[in-house]
This record gives structure tokens, sequence and C-alpha cells, in this order.
């Protein structure tokens, strides 16, 4: 969640003084860094997953389940046991793990103790690391309460009692929401003022309004009766009932309704600054079929949702743009802002023939003097472009004592707004004086209910990764298409009814089937004498494939077309073997043994029941197809025996669905509609390895 300082923030009226002063020194740290790391190359594979709990506190007399705000209790604790564990009180192929405050006061995150390598063991832990990482944060929570990989509470700002201990959201000086306490927010200086310099910023409250899941009877027009319509605290309190508040919508107006909600994000270094861009460029497509995929947020306050991810809420929740910038109210130049700055990535950056300009076809204003000033050091424009675009934002919070710092050193006034800038995937530039290397981070999914889940997306999306580099695979489509194909994943079932734009042909120029072997002009390839060696580790340094001069491009209309997320999985004709068809031909190159490859298949099914739309029966085999948690969790609101089919998430419904997703979890209650059949949670430990 960005830089922790301990210091002085200041307010938006005095930050906002600063702000071309860490604009400036920010690019000046930028370009030290690129000089220092810009040939770096070589670096091995090494990846990691961050996973967001929220803690659940349950009162069983009241049927109540309540959000715990006792982070900064809970780590505390961590912090101590963590620090007297060696690597000898954990599992086989793991180290002490790592827990990370959040914003929201109920949140946890948790990252592994060291990174993942490309090993196949590597691989296969990251389940038991995951596991390991709940197990040891439920060790030291009070006997009622639960740590959850759950994206979205559902009666988080509800009227009523929702959080332990309960706070008014009277009280609620950075935000002035009508629904959510001052409570509900990390204390770190860093996160009121981050909430209160985006309102400030903004000129109001953000305005975050999700179209209510119309049942039979749910009123219409809807009007939400649990507003404070009448509130008279803060001067924004007029805001909602002054056209904020959207009818036949759920109504939102604070940063902790979004950044409150919990993911599952994976980065991965890089070989060289190139392979990271072409890394990037590979996964932007990726990015919305796989938040269809792992749909997980369906309620919010305390009402069904006609969405079924956050990604909205989130991207309302922390939109700084002020009316200008938004295109509410004339400029003196027509400046503006299509995008709040947590959102879908606006610009393809790989320097190679196959990125053709005809991609990057959205608006996408940037600061020209930035711009120019980076080409003038030596930036490609791809490049240049990226970084000039982040930097049309504000930094939103700036600490007194960090505004005079020494620029070959640090980098904190370039991560000041490189982190702010919240998109599906974010290109990460070297740290200074650090061994880590040229890294991407995969930021769309949905954190899921188990470990298994995760571990299961964790696993295929790394693995894609790899597979992309080897075969050289093209997933080039049009970025305005890509924003298309977000809001598609939001919408209820997308998973199933949604189509999305995906490339047609993904293979290299020439090519018929997957093959890393190098390709010459003619359209054959090199010949290898004998069976190529297998790899035993999933590794970096696929060098790219150059232009063959008999490519004929032709209009980028027809290089795409629109696809069930079945067909972009499974495949649809010759030319596309779908994203598990490539990660399956992957793993046939390397050397993997039966028992290891049975347990990643078992990750890849999971993969691939979600995505089927339905059930497949051949002479051979069943594949029987999976719900989104999105779904399973409707289903559960709407078939619980005190649900009135009036879109209410009641207190006892909530409280129902929390003990049922535990038990899921912990493998007492099968849901054959969501999991496999054969599911069971790990124990979270292996026998290690005998000493030598």
């Amino acid at each position: 969640m960005g830089l922790l300082y301990l210091g002085t923030p200041l307010t938006w009226d005095e930050a906002k003084q600063y702000a071309d002063h860490v604009r400036e020194h920010g690019i000046t740290q930028f370009l030290y860094t690129w000089d220092r790391v810009k040939d770096r190359c070589g670096d091995e594979l090494l990846w990691g997953d961050e996973v967001e709990y929220m803690v659940v506190t349950f009162d069983d007399k009241e049927k109540n389940a309540k959000l715990s705000l006792r982070q900064t209790e809970i780590l505390a604790k961590l912090s101590q046991v963590v620090g007297d564990l060696t690597d000898d009180d954990t599992p086989a192929l793991m180290t002490v793990p790592t827990f990370h405050p959040e914003y929201g006061r109920y949140m946890l995150e948790s990252t592994p103790g060291s990174p993942y390598t490309g090993s196949i063991p590597d691989l296969l832990s990251v389940e038991t690391n995951m596991h390991y990482r709940r197990t040891l944060a439920k060790r030291h929570l009070k006997a009622n309460e639960i740590p959850f990989t759950f994206t979205s509470f559902p009666r988080l700002g509800t009227h009523g009692i929702f959080t332990e201990p309960h706070f008014s959201s009277d009280d609620a000086k950075s935000s002035h929401s009508l629904f959510l306490p001052e409570e509900i927010t990390n204390p770190h200086a860093r996160f009121p003022t981050l909430t209160a310099n985006i309102r400030s910023r903004r000129g109001s409250k953000v305005a975050i309004n999700l179209p209510i899941f119309i049942d039979e009877k749910t009123p219409r027009p809807f009007v939400d009766p649990t507003i404070p319509w009448q509130r008279a605290i803060y001067q924004e309190d007029p805001e909602a009932k002054n056209g904020a508040a959207l009818i036949d919508h759920i109504y939102m107006d604070a940063m902790g309704f979004g950044m409150g909600c919990c993911c599952l994000q994976l980065t991965f270094q890089s070989c060289n600054v190139d392979e990271a861009r072409r890394m990037y460029d590979a996964l932007i497509p990726v990015g919305p079929i796989m938040l269809a995929l792992t749909a997980a947020s369906p309620a919010w306050r305390g009402y069904l949702a006609d969405v079924d991810c956050r990604w909205n809420v989130i991207a309302g929740s922390v939109d700084d743009r002020t009316p200008e910038e938004r295109g509410l109210r004339p400029s003196k130049d027509n400046y503006t802002i299509p995008k709040s700055r947590y959102d879908s990535v606006d610009l393809y950056i790989a320097n190679n023939w196959t990125n053709k300009p005809e991609y990057n076809d959205a608006h996408v204003p940037y600061n020209k003097g930035i711009f120019q000033r980076l080409r003038n050091h030596g930036i490609d424009e791809m490049l240049a472009k990226h970084v000039a675009h982040l930097f049309i934002r504000d930094p939103l919070v700036i600490f007194s004592e960090t505004i005079n710092q020494d620029d070959t050193t640090s980098n904190d006034h370039f991560e000041n707004i490189q982190s702010t800038n919240w998109q599906t995937l974010r290109f990460k530039p070297p740290p200074p004086n650090s061994p880590i290397g040229w890294r991407v981070e995969f930021r769309s999914m949905e954190v899921q209910m188990t470990d298994f889940e995760n571990a299961a997306f964790a696993v295929f999306i790394v693995l894609l990764s790899r597979a992309i580099l080897a075969f050289n695979l093209n997933f080039y489509i049009p970025i305005s298409k890509v924003d298309q194909n977000m809001a598609r994943a939001q919408k209820r079932d997308a998973a199933r009814s949604g189509k999305f734009y995906f490339r047609k042909d993904v293979l290299p120029p020439g090519h018929d089937t997957l093959t890393i072997s190098p390709l010459s002009c003619s359209g054959s390839s090199t010949p290898v004498e004998g069976a190529p060696a297998k790899e035993k580790l999933l590794r970096n340094c696929f060098p790219p494939v150059p232009r063959p001069s008999c490519v004929e491009d032709g209009p980028i209309e027809d290089e795409y077309e629109e696809m069930t997320v079945e067909e972009i999985f499974v495949g649809k004709g010759s030319k596309f073997p779908g994203l598990l068809g490539v990660v399956e031909a992957y793993i046939d190159t390397l050397d993997v043994d039966e028992g290891d490859r049975l347990q990643i298949n078992k990750y890849l099914d999971l993969v691939r029941r979600r995505a089927i739309g339905t059930d497949i029966i051949s002479f051979s085999f069943e594949t029987c197809s999976l719900q989104t948690p999105a779904t399973w969790i409707r289903n559960f609101v709407r078939s619980h025996p005190s649900y009135n089919r009036d879109s209410v998430v009641s207190q006892e419904i909530n409280y129902d669905l929390m003990v049922a997703v535990d038990e899921i979890e912990r493998g007492v209650r099968r849901v054959p509609e969501l999991l496999p059949e054969d599911y069971a949670p790990t124990n979270g430990y292996h026998s290690k390895p005998n000493s030598p």
C-alpha cells in the first residue's frame, strides 16, 4: 500500500505547493536508476504473491459477523512472533513469512519470507506457503476472530454494527463519510492523509454508485432508505441528496469502500528491462479476463449489486480528479483526464515490432515537459510516454521530512507517484542499492476464499508468463478494447455469459504450432538434432523473435474478435490454442515428474472448470463447470431462509455467509458447485528433507 514514513504529513493545501518539486525530483531519481540499471541483464526468475486478509470477529449470540479493528495489535503480535521464528520452524522449502499493514484497520497483508524461484518444488509450495501464513495469523487471533481471504465485506458501511468495536461515522474527519467511521482506517498518518487529500483535491467526496441487483421485491425505483439524507455535520453532507447518490444504485462515499477490499497480486522479476516490457504488454489483455474468472464481490453496503467485481469501486474510491479534469466543468485548455488513477493500463510500452502504434488507440494525456526531458536523456518514446503519463498525477501524501532527498540514492519521490498509479499491471524499476531487478506486477485478480484457489491462479499466471516468453506469443489488441473488456468483466456472471475481445492468432508469423525454436522467413523452424532437452526450471531470458521480412500487416480489426471466456481458455480455431493450451504446451517442455504434474493439473483443472460455460462430456471424461465465488455468494444470499428477495443482505445472512466461507476454507462444508469434489485444505506442513 505504498510508502510508510514516520513523519509529519502535509495537508492538501500545503502539499500541492510541492507537487512540481516531487515530479521534478521523481524524474531525476528515475533517470539515475535508468542509467545505473538499463543494461542490467541475466536476472533469474524470482516471483512472489501478496495475499490480503480481512479479520472478522463473530458474535454468535447476536448472529453478527463484524470487522475486527485490531490490526495494530495483531501486527505487533505477529511481528514479535515472526521475529522469533527461524527458517527451521517453518514448513519445508519455506522461509519465515512477513505481514504488513493495509488501508483498512481490519486488514492484513502477507507475503512469502523470500521470493519463489523457478523450480518446480517452489511452484508447488505456493499453496502450503499461503496456508502456513493463514494458520500463523489465525494462531495469534482471539478465539472468535478469523482471517478471511474475502474480497469485499458485504455489510461494510451498513446501518447498524459492522465493526468491533463499534464507532459512529459522525466523526469521520478524514473522509466525511455518511457510512464509515474514522476508525475503519489504518491509523498511520499516511492513510487518513491520503483519504483527506483525495477529497480535498477532488473538491468533493468520492462518489461510487453500483447498480443494485433487482430481485422480485426490490423497491422500484430503489431509493436507499439507509442513507442519512438529512445529516448536516460536514460541508459535503448534502452531496448525496443533491445527486451524488443515484437512484437504483448502491451509493458509497469513501476511500475505505475500495481500499478496504482484499485482492491477490503477483510480481515477477524479468531478465532485463526489455523482457519486463514485453511481459507487461502481454499480460495487459489477460488482466480483464482474470478479473472475470476470479470475480468474488457481488455484495456491497448490505445489498446485492448487479456487478460481480471490486474494480470500479476501488477506481471510484481514489478518484481525485477535479470537476474540470473529469470534464464536468470547462477548463482553460479543455484538459481532461479520462480515468481515475486506479484503473486499467493506458499504454503498451514494449519497444519492438509487434507493438504497433495502432494498439495504443486511447486518448492518453501525458506531461509534455517530462516526456521531452526523458527523450532528451535517451529514453525511447514508448517508455518516455508511459512515465510522463504516470506523472500527470499529483503526489497525494508528502511528509515534510522527506521533501528534500538525495536523488542519487533515493527513489521516494518517484515512488510517491508511481505507487499511487494503481493500474491492472505495474512496471517496476529496480530499487536503489538492491539486488532486485526489473519487475512486473499483475494486479487485477480478486482474492479467493481458499488457499487452493489462490495458489491455482498464482501457478497459472506464472506458467502463462513463461509460456508467453518461451513461445514468443502475441496477445496485442487495441487498448480501447482492453478498456471495454474491463467494463464487461465486472458485469454479473461475466465468466459465463460475457464475451471479450481477444487476439485470434497468437503465434509468431509463420508458425502453426507452439515451438521454442527460432524461425526463418520461409516459415520453417530451425532443425534440432534429436529431442530438445527439457528444462528443469521456469526461467527468464527468452530472446524475442526478430521481424521476418515476409510479414504483411493487415487491418488491425482483423486481428481480434469477441470470444467467450471458455474459448479464451480452451481455444478457438487452429491459430489460438487457448491460454490453457499454451500453458500445457509449455509444461511439456519442462522436466516434471508424474506426481508434480498431477498437482499442477489440479490447479489447471480449477481454472478450466471455472472457464467452461457448461459441463463437457466426452467418451473419455466428464468436466463439470464451477461457479465463480461471486455467483456462489449471490446464490447463497438468495437461497437463505431469511432472504426477502429484496436485494438486502441482512445481519443474519451475512453472519451465516461468513460461517459458511470459514467452513468451506477448512474443508468442513462441501460445495461441489464451487470447488472440486476432492478439495481439502493443506495442513501447512510437509516433512523437511533429511539433512545430509
